[in-house]
Order: structure tokens, then sequence, then C-alpha cells
């Protein structure tokens, strides 16, 4: 069950940049509705992938890499570059949608689009996460995060 998780959690995250994308796109053609639903839609998505990921964490625990040792040490980097982006990112996207709900436009256009580009970044390098914890190789072992804390 914790992997049919993971699989959902990537589809909202891929989702999200892909609706995030027409989005973009909407605003350039100068398609303001438009836009303001499908960022919505693509905020929403995101939101759900932060709590179905929290969710399986909590439930099912944290799935480590289960691919060769040799290239464990570039995986571990590439995660930590990875999470802190995407915590980056979505501290930019709060802040990105609360102008936007405030109508403070002039400072919303500056931020999004490095909200925007970034969670472009950001929803590859999870997908790139994604495949080398459960395609690439096989998983590794899943530890509930309680017993992980509790030993």
């Amino acid at each position: 069950m914790g992997q049919a998780m993971a699989w959902i959690n990537e589809a909202f995250i891929i989702s999200s940049a892909i609706v995030m994308a027409f989005g973009w796109r909407m605003i350039r053609q100068g398609k303001k509705e438009v836009h303001k639903r499908l960022m919505l839609t693509a905020s929403v998505l995101a939101a759900l992938f932060f709590i179905t990921y929290v969710l399986k964490t909590v439930i099912f625990g944290d799935t480590m890499f289960g691919g060769p040792t040799s290239i464990e040490p570039a995986y571990q980097g590439f995660l930590q570059v990875h999470s802190v982006l995407a915590t980056v990112i979505a501290i930019l996207g709060i802040i990105t949608l609360r102008f936007a709900f405030k109508g403070v436009f002039h400072k919303h256009r500056k931020i999004a689009l490095w909200t925007v580009n970034g969670w472009f970044i950001t929803a590859a390098t999870g997908l790139v996460v994604f495949l080398l914890l459960y395609v690439v190789y096989p998983p590794g072992p899943t530890t509930n995060v309680l017993h992980a804390w509790l030993g």
C-alpha cells in the first residue's frame, strides 16, 4: 500500500507541474481568468501531494534507497538538494498566491516567474528521486517514522 501511495504522490506533483505550465502559458496569452483557475488547480494538486506524502510517511514510513551502495552518496546528496529546493519553492508558492489573492500583482509578477520555474525544477528532481526509489532500482526497506524515531 505504501508503494501505491508513492505512485499517487508522484501523480499529484507531476499533474501539478503540467497544469501550472498551462496556467503560465495562459497568462502569457493574456487569459487572466483561465490562468487563475489553472494556477489554483495546480496549487490544490500540490497541496494534495503534500498531504498524501505526509500521510504516507507517517502511516507507512520512509523508503530507503535500494540501489547500489556505490551511488548512494550521490543519491543522498541529490535528495537533500531536492528537499531544500522543494521547501523553498513551497514557501515562494505561498507568497506568490498571497500576493495574487491580495491583488498585489506587481509583486506577484516579480516572484511568480521564480516560483513557477523553481516548481518545474522541483517536480523534475522529485521525479528523478521517485524513479530511483521505485522504478530503476528495487525499493529498499520502508521504516515507519515512529519506529525510526523511537528505535
